[in-house]
């Protein structure tokens, strides 16, 4: 059965509610509902919730006004955990969670670019979901000079959170090139796409602190239920 981590409760809410300001579903200025309906509403403890608004006070996303309120306060960088993941549902937001399929080390196939200083690279493939609708595949190729192995089990959902915790590797920069693809053979039934339908493809050239490509990544999604989404403010 396919492994699947999970980020703390709190941080998997302030990342939703990260992601609902950055899509404009959450409106600059406006007022979150009283706590208690508000975490009934997640189905979280209001203590959970707490702990999210206080992460996005301190990212400076939320003023908390006593006797008043909650309040969203947009701002240029919403910087969260998922700040490179730049697939939203259609309709917006959507909190990003990973299903770990495999993690190998293996040669790097010929159908790689070139990148990184070894021959063989860590093998990463998760089924992704926003908000619980299977949205796409990942395959991502992390050269294998940053690790001897990698474990299934220290994988989080974020995988960049990984690699800074436990490799040291910060990704500080990507390319991205978006079109239009197949679904791999790999695939798995959740994804909803057959094998070989039509999707939309994302190529990734992650780069280090010294500018270096340390991964390539390859992503197969459902246009029907995201969409790939950068904004430049």
């Amino acid at each position: 059965m396919p492994d699947q981590t999970a980020l703390p409760k709190y941080v998997q809410t302030a990342e939703l509610l990260i992601r609902e300001i950055a899509a404009g579903r959450l409106a600059d200025g406006a007022r979150l509902p009283p706590e208690r309906d508000m975490a009934a509403d997640l189905g979280i403890a209001v203590g959970t919730l707490r702990k999210a608004l206080n992460d996005l006070t301190d990212k400076g996303l939320l003023e908390r006004i006593h006797g008043s309120g909650n309040y969203i306060r947009h701002k240029a960088e919403a910087a969260g955990v998922y700040a490179f993941f730049r697939l939203e549902l259609v309709e917006g937001g959507g909190l990003p969670t990973a299903e770990l399929l495999s993690v190998e080390r293996l040669p790097k196939p010929g159908d790689l670019p070139a990148f990184g200083k070894s021959q063989e690279g860590h093998r990463i493939r998760r089924l992704r979901r926003l908000s619980g609708q299977p949205a796409a595949l990942e395959e991502i190729w992390l050269d294998g000079s940053w690790a001897d192995s990698v474990k299934r089990a220290e994988i989080l959902e974020s995988l960049y959170l990984y690699y800074r915790k436990e490799l040291g590797l910060w990704i500080t920069g990507a390319e991205d090139r978006v079109g239009v693809s197949h679904v791999p053979k790999w695939s798995v039934p959740a994804f909803g796409l057959a094998e070989g339908a039509s999707c939309g493809f994302i190529e990734r050239w992650g780069r280090s602190e010294s500018g270096e490509t340390a991964e390539y990544s390859r992503t197969w999604f459902d246009p029907k239920v995201a969409r790939y989404v950068a904004r430049m403010r």
